[in-house]
Order: structure tokens, then C-alpha cells, then sequence
């Protein structure tokens, strides 16, 4: 019989920089999904790639000294050693520098001109350079683009346009009429009220300003925009053709759900449709955007000096565990949140605490009481039969989760048949039970059934955590990982023997790791202004010179940072009638209690770095020789200006 189909995608990733981790939660989350389902039978299509073309790439590639293809194949390469770090289970991953994929989509962009849904003309507007977006002078916010808060400026240019108008009604009946194609809720209102029915206007699909991008055909001054090259990575992948799409493309079309960034719904709820139903296409059945992951309350920037790497993640605490806490941590239609300290205390509570002592203590139970072989099931009490409903609850509760992409309330499940697989083993005392020969049969029945409820845990923790689930199996001795044995409680064999206990997960010392970080992140800050001390070394012009504004600053309060042995957290009164922070490495040669009240110069215009996790808007001027530093104390009011 066939397997019912299922095709997931991710948004690709534009190939600017390196991804930190808030862009890995979604390649995670797609492969719970997907993994889900091939749990159930379903065959499943996973795609995932990257985003390759556009001017903010040439521009890129120009200041980097190399060929935009060079700068977008080195970027693509670091996005796909993350998605295999991370044990993503993709099927293909496309990159729209890919041959066939610029192939068809100049096709596409041929049909759609043909039939006329492509028409030339010329835009005028304001042009955000990071989101290669034109804005007309109404949808700016406070003069600035209204999806980054960036800077625009004034562009105008020959273009091919899509007519989005066109199908303006049809789209926003399509919408209607499927109530389940935007999740969550709140997207769909925010599209059809804010975007869909105030009136479309149509998009600008070609530009002729730079030239890393696909030539259109017909007009060679012209390359394909973003939106018709990214977007259809979705049907080429697939092997699309405008005039002969592949088997490929017939089997897995239309997705079943795009999972993708709630920035980015727009996009996929708008033009991507449109497109679709000009070329007479079935649309996906369902667009999921889902939240961001935050450093605490901030959104992730390397301007900000909060940006935190799944390699470095990984490399303190293992794959599973930052699978884990991406997808435990993210709530379901509001922005989720990472720290350092946070993913430390999930790590220690949920799963050393959770379900690798769970199993630890089982497994070493079942060791120790019957040389490891497992009983059978003779002596069955009330108080079983809790555990085991909870257990096939577990999987109903999952189920439920996983129909509205609710992944962190699945995981959450989880764990909780964790939780009360280990209050099973308050409630029945099995070392109690161990002491006593006439109560034999009634130990193997409790092992067995802690046993059996942690194969449960195992098989739904693969999506999750995939390396995890197969050490539980190992300990446990057992094959039977199908997601058709969990319908009814029991399926564990007896008579077999399990393996050795093992910690699947050692507690952190926290205060000590957060120590070492801290050491790390102080290191890299100085490699990072011994860097750019070289480069101060370097001729500059007078007016170079003049860019540095120095002032005055009063310190008024001082005091040691956290975690650190040679930073200063400083107070100022700069002049400017608000308080300036500065941190700055100088604790090895003064005392808080030294600067308190001196004046010093500082410099006010760098931009704002963290170090150690506060964040520093400025530098001490002070002087260094043979290894002694001396801040430079002057007597002038806080303010005056250092010419």
C-alpha cells in the first residue's frame, strides 16, 4: 500500500553571514515535524537550502574582496555543516545558484511575461538595501523601512512588475475559504486586514542595479528579483517545468505546510499564491510562521554583542540538548528566549534530573535486582494502571500537538510521562519491595512497567532528541521502536536483558561554565579590540581623526562585572544629561573605590558592545606601557568636548 504523502520545506536561509542560533531553531523544528511524521508512515519530503542572489550578497561579496559566487559558496557551505551538526533529516537541499533552479525560474518569469501577469514599467520609491525592498513614502515608519527600522533611500529604476492586483479577490477567497492555510490565527488576521484588503499593489520582480542575480531572457539588463527566484525554490526543488514538471513534482505538490518566520508570512501568503495561481498551480495547504528566539529580551544581532552559535552550543552540551532546549523553550505564537543560565538550568532539571536519572536508576534497578533480564508482568496492582493511561495519553496528547504544530506542548508531554514515570517509583518503592522474597514477582512487575513506559519515552523523544532516543534503546536492549507498538501498553518483551545504566546526561556545574564562558566571550572581546587597535595603528586622515567625539565623563559609580576578574562596570556623566555605561578592562590595576568621583576622557560614539553580558557604550582613554595601564584623569566639567 502507499504511504500517504507529506512535503515540509523551511524558508532558505540568505546566504549574508554565518547563522546564529535563533536562525537554527527553524531548521530544527521543521525536522521534529518531519521526523514526526515518518514516524506515523507518512513519506516524507523535507526541503531546506539557501537563498543565494541580490545586491545586499554582491555588496558583500565586494567589501570581502571576492566573487559574489566565492562569498554565497562559502556563507551556504557554514549553513549546511549547521544543519548537519544539528541533525537535520533534509531530503534535498536546494541552492538557488543551483543550475536548474535558475533555469526554470527564468521559465517562470518567460510564462508569467507571455500571459501578461509580468508587464514592464518603472518604480519609484524608497529602497532598503538589507531587505531589497521598495517602500512608498506612506509605509515608511518614522522615515525608516517598516520591516527592519533601517535607513532607506530614494531609488528609481526600469522593472518588470508582477500584477498582484489582479488577483487580489481571488486570494483573499482562497484565504477565507481555508481557514487553516495561515497559522496561527493571528497571521491570517494580520495578512488579510492589514495587507490583503486595504488594496495590493503590484510587485516590483526585476531589477537592473546590480547584476548578481538570474538574467531575465528577454532583457538582459534586467536580473529576477528575490521573490519570483527565492520563492519558487519551493516547486523547482522538485523539479518543476513550466511546459514538463517531473514525476517528482506531480508525487509531492502542493506542500503541505511551508514553516517559516513570522517576518517573512507576508511573502509567503501574498506573492507566493499569486504566483501559484498565475501559473495554475495548486498553493501549499498550509503556511506555518512561527516566532523568534530571543537573547533574553533582545533580538539576536552581532551589532549587539548577543549573538550565540549552535556550534558553540553544541560543543558545551551536545546536540540533543540544544535540540532540546530550541524546541521546549519556543512558545507556540510569541517570541521564545535564550540565555546562557536558562539553557544550563533546563539542561540540569528536564534532563539530567528528569529523564536521565529516570533511566539511570531504572536500568541500574533491573541490573541489580534480576541481573538485568525482564520480568513478566504477573503482579499488576491499582496503582499500574495510572502509569500505563498516562503513558497512552502521552501519545493521544503528542498527536493533538503535532495536527497544529505545537511542539513545544508535544515535548512538554513528554516529559511529563517522564515526571510521573519517576513518581511511579516513589509510589511503589521498589527497594522496599527488593527486601521482601514473597514480593519478587510484584519488583519485576514494577521494572517492567517502568520500563515499558520509558520505551514510550524513547520513541517519542526521536523527533526530538534522535541520538538520545537510540542510547535509551541500548540501555533498554530493545528494537522495538515502531510508532504502531505504543497503542497499547505492553509491547516490551520479557526474557530479554537490558544493557549497562549509563548517564545519558551529566549535570552542569553552572557557576563554573558560566565562569568559562564568560572567559571565552572576555578573550574574544580582546582579540576583537586588539584587532582593531592594529588597525588604529594604521595613517588616517584629519578628518578620520575628527569622526572619534571625546568628552569629559564624570564616574560616578563603579563596580566589578560578573564572572569576570578583569572587568570594570562604570557610571558616567558625560554632559549629556542622561547616564552612559562603559566596561572596560582595568580591574587588575584599579579599585572601584579609585574612580569613584575622578574625571576621565572617554570615547562616545563607538557602538555599543556586550562584554560578559553588559553592555558597554563607549572606551576609557587610558595608556599601557610594559604592562601597566594608567586611565587618563584631566580636570574639566563633565561634557567638555576633547579637540
Amino acid at each position: 500500500m502507499e504511504r500517504e504523502k507529506f512535503y515540509i520545506t523551511t524558508a532558505i536561509a540568505y546566504t549574508s553571514r554565518k547563522p546564529h542560533i535563533g536562525n537554527s531553531y527553524e531548521i530544527v523544528l521543521t525536522d521534529a515535524i518531519a521526523r514526526y511524521k515518518r514516524l506515523q508512515g507518512y513519506d516524507v519530503f523535507f526541503l531546506t537550502g539557501t537563498d543565494e542572489h541580490g545586491q545586499k550578497i554582491e555588496e558583500y561579496a565586494k567589501n570581502a574582496g571576492v566573487t559574489p559566487k566565492e562569498y554565497v559558496d562559502k556563507v551556504a557551505g557554514e549553513i549546511r555543516d549547521i544543519c548537519d551538526l544539528l541533525g537535520t533529516s533534509y531530503n534535498k537541499f536546494i541552492r538557488t545558484t543551483d543550475g536548474y533552479h535558475e533555469r526554470a525560474v527564468q521559465k517562470i518569469f518567460k510564462k508569467l511575461y507571455d500571459q501578461d501577469d509580468i508587464y514592464k514599467g518603472e518604480y519609484e520609491g524608497m529602497y532598503c538595501t538589507p531587505c531589497e525592498s521598495f517602500w512608498t513614502e506612506s509605509q515608511l515608519v518614522d522615515g525608516k523601512c517598516p520591516d527592519c527600522g533601517r535607513e532607506v533611500k530614494p531609488a528609481k529604476e526600469e522593472a518588470y512588475f508582477l500584477r498582484l492586483s489582479k488577483y487580489q479577490k481571488q486570494l483573499e477567497e482562497f484565504i477565507e475559504q481555508n481557514e487553516n492555510f495561515i497559522y496561527p490565527e493571528a497571521r491570517k488576521k494580520e495578512m488579510l486586514n492589514n495587507f490583503i484588503k486595504p488594496g495590493l499593489q503590484d510587485l516590483c520582480v526585476s531589477r537592473t542595479s546590480f547584476k548578481w542575480g538570474i538574467p531575465v531572457t528577454f532583457d538582459d539588463k534586467h536580473v529576477i528579483y528575490v521573490w519570483i527566484d527565492a520563492l519558487s525554490n519551493y516547486i523547482t526543488a522538485l523539479g518543476y517545468d513550466t511546459e514538463n514538471p517531473d514525476e517528482m513534482y506531480k508525487k509531492y505538490w502542493p506542500a503541505d505546510v511551508h514553516i517559516i518566520g513570522k517576518d517573512i508570512v507576508r511573502f509567503h501568503t501574498i506573492y507566493w499564491p499569486i504566483m501559484l495561481m498565475a501559473l495554475g498551480e495548486p498553493l501549499p495547504k498550509q503556511v506555518f510562521g512561527h516566532p523568534w528566539l530571543l537573547f533574553g529580551e533582545d533580538k539576536m544581532s552581532k551589532s549587539r554583542g548577543n549573538v550565540i552559535y549552535a556550534d558553540d552550543l553544541v560543543n558545551l552540551l551536545g546536540v540533543d540538548a540544544v535540540r532540546y532546549y530550541l524546541l521546549s523553550e519556543m512558545p507556540y505564537a510569541s517570541d521564545g528566549s535564550i540565555t546562557y543560565e536558562t539553557i544550563i538550568e533546563r539542561f540540569n532539571s528536564d534532563l539530567a534530573n528528569t529523564i536521565g536519572n529516570l533511566v539511570n536508576r531504572t536500568i541500574a534497578m533491573q541490573n541489580k535486582y534480576f541481573d538485568g533480564v525482564i520480568q513478566p508482568p504477573l503482579a499488576a496492582e491499582a496503582v499500574d494502571d495510572e502509569l500505563m493511561g498516562f503513558a497512552l495519553d502521552t501519545v493521544e496528547k503528542m498527536e493533538e500537538c503535532f495536527t497544529t504544530y505545537r511542539v513545544a506542548d508535544a515535548i512538554e508531554a513528554v516529559l511529563n510521562l517522564a515526571k510521573r514515570s519517576n513518581k511511579y517509583i516513589d509510589e511503589t518503592m521498589p527497594w522496599a519491595l527488593a527486601k521482601d522474597e514473597a514480593k519478587r514477582e510484584r519488583l519485576g512487575t514494577v521494572l517492567y512497567n517502568l520500563l515499558e513506559s520509558i520505551r514510550y519515552i524513547a520513541i517519542l523523544l526521536s523527533p526530538f532528541m534522535p541520538e538520545t532516543s537510540e542510547k535509551i534503546f541500548a540501555q533498554l536492549g530493545c528494537d522495538i521502536k515502531d510508532y504502531a507498538s505504543l497503542e497499547a501498553f505492553g509491547a516490551l518483551a520479557d526474557g530479554i536483558k537490558v544493557g549497562k545504566a549509563e548517564a545519558l546526561f551529566q549535570r552542569i556545574d553552572t557557576e563554573k561554565m558560566l565562569a568559562e564562558i564568560a572567559a571565552k566571550q572576555e578573550a574574544a572581546a580582546k582579540a576583537e579590540e586588539e584587532a582593531e587597535e592594529e588597525k588604529k595603528i594604521e595613517e588616517i586622515s584629519i578628518d578620520d581623526f575628527f569622526k572619534s567625539d571625546l568628552r569629559v565623563a564624570e564616574i560616578l559609580d563603579c563596580e566589578p562585572v560578573k564572572r569576570s576578574n578583569k572587568l570594570l562596570k562604570l557610571q558616567l556623566n558625560d554632559g549629556s544629561g542622561k547616564k552612559r555605561q562603559i566596561v572596560s578592562g582595568i580591574a587588575k590595576w584599579y579599585k572601584p573605590e579609585d574612580l569613584i568621583g575622578k574625571r576621565a576622557i572617554i570615547v562616545t560614539n563607538l557602538k555599543p558592545v556586550k562584554l560578559c553580558g553588559e553592555i558597554s557604550e563607549g572606551m576609557l582613554l587610558s595608556g599601557e606601557k610594559d604592562g601597566d595601564v594608567k586611565v587618563t584623569f584631566v580636570d574639566m566639567e563633565p561634557g567638555a568636548k576633547i579637540c
